[in-house]
C-alpha cells in the first residue's frame, strides 16, 4: 500500500525533532558534568513593601522539597514592611538553613533594609552591591493626629470604649503620656526581637548588633565592614558563588516561578506603608520593619 507523502513528511519531522532533543541533552550533560537537573538554582524575588508572606513561604517550601534544585537564591529589593510577614519569612529561611538540605544565598538589590535585612540575616550567605542600602535595624510606628483639622471643620469624634487604652493611637485626639509609654514598651520588645534574630542569623553577639540597631542605613560596603553582609558583588556574582558552594560545574540554570502582578499590587507596593499615617494591616496601630524614607 502506497504511503501518503504528508504522513512520510510528518514522520521525518518527528524523527529529526527527537534527534535534536537527544543531541541537545547530550551536549548539556557534557558541559555541566551531569544531568539537566544537576545544575538548577531556584530564584525567589522579594520586591517592594513586604505586606504578606504567603507566596514567598510557598515558594521556599516547594524548592526546599525539590530534589532537582541544588540551592536557593533570594533576590531582595525591598525597604521592609510589616513585622509579622518579615518574621514569618525569616523563620522559614532559618528552618531551611538549619535542616541543611538546601543552601540559601541572598542577593541584595538597590535596597534590602529593615524587614528586608531581617529576612536576609537568616540565610547562609549575603551578597550586596557596594551601593546597596541595607541595615535600618529598627521598628517604626507612624500615627496621625487630625484633632486640629476636625475642630476647624466642626466635626467631633465620639468614642465608646470598654478600657482606658482601647482607642490608643486614635488620630482624633492627642496621645496621653501613659499611652506613649505603653507603645514605647511595645516597640522596644519588637526591636529586641529584631536584634536577637540578626545576632542569631549572623553569628554576632546581641551587644554588637544593638550598637548598630539605631535605625541607621548602611551601604553594602559599610555593611560588609560591620559584618552584616559577607560579600560585595552583583547578582551574577551571587549566582557564581552559590554554584561554587553547592558544587555545580559549568553554567547553572536559574529556575524562577512566574508571578501574576495586578495593577492593585503595583499601587499597593508604591503607596501603602510609604505615606505618613497609612498603616500596613487594617488596624489602628501597626508596627513596621520599614525604611522610613
Amino acid at each position: 500500500m502506497k504511503r501518503h507523502p504528508l504522513i512520510i513528511g510528518l514522520t521525518v519531522l518527528v524523527g529529526l525533532a527527537v534527534l535534536f532533543f537527544v543531541a541537545t541533552y547530550s551536549s548539556t550533560v557534557m558541559q555541566s558534568g551531569g544531568g539537566l537537573l544537576d545544575n538548577r538554582i531556584a530564584l525567589i524575588k522579594i520586591e517592594g513593601v513586604i505586606l504578606d508572606s504567603t507566596d514567598t513561604i510557598e515558594e521556599l517550601r516547594r524548592y526546599k522539597d525539590s530534589s532537582g534544585i541544588k540551592a536557593i537564591i533570594i533576590r531582595i529589593n525591598s525597604p521592609g514592611g510589616g513585622v509579622v510577614p518579615s518574621q514569618e519569612i525569616y523563620e522559614e529561611v532559618k528552618k531551611i538553613r538549619e535542616e541543611g538540605k538546601k543552601k540559601i544565598v541572598v542577593s541584595m538589590g538597590t535596597v534590602a533594609a529593615s524587614g528586608g535585612y531581617y529576612i536576609a540575616s537568616a540565610s547562609d550567605r549575603i551578597v550586596a552591591n557596594p551601593g546597596t542600602l541595607t541595615g535600618s535595624i529598627g521598628v517604626i510606628m507612624e500615627l496621625a493626629n487630625v484633632e486640629g483639622l476636625m475642630k476647624k471643620i466642626g466635626v467631633e469624634s465620639m468614642v465608646i470604649k470598654s478600657g482606658r487604652n482601647k482607642d490608643i493611637g486614635s488620630p482624633f485626639r492627642k496621645m496621653r503620656p501613659e499611652e506613649r509609654a505603653v507603645l514605647q514598651r511595645l516597640m522596644d520588645d519588637v526591636h529586641a526581637q529584631f536584634i536577637r534574630a540578626v545576632a542569631q542569623g549572623r553569628g554576632l553577639t546581641e551587644k554588637r548588633v544593638r550598637e548598630m540597631a539605631d535605625g541607621s542605613v548602611f551601604t553594602g560596603r559599610q555593611a560588609k565592614e560591620l559584618g552584616l553582609v559577607d560579600e560585595i558583588g552583583d547578582f551574577q556574582d551571587t549566582v557564581r558563588l552559590t554554584a561554587d558552594i553547592v558544587g555545580i560545574k559549568g553554567e547553572p540554570r536559574i529556575v524562577e516561578s512566574r508571578k501574576r502582578i495586578s495593577w492593585l499590587d503595583l499601587l499597593r507596593d508604591q503607596f501603602i506603608g510609604r505615606l505618613p499615617g497609612m498603616q500596613l494591616p487594617q488596624t489602628g496601630v501597626s508596627l513596621k520593619y520599614l525604611l522610613a524614607f
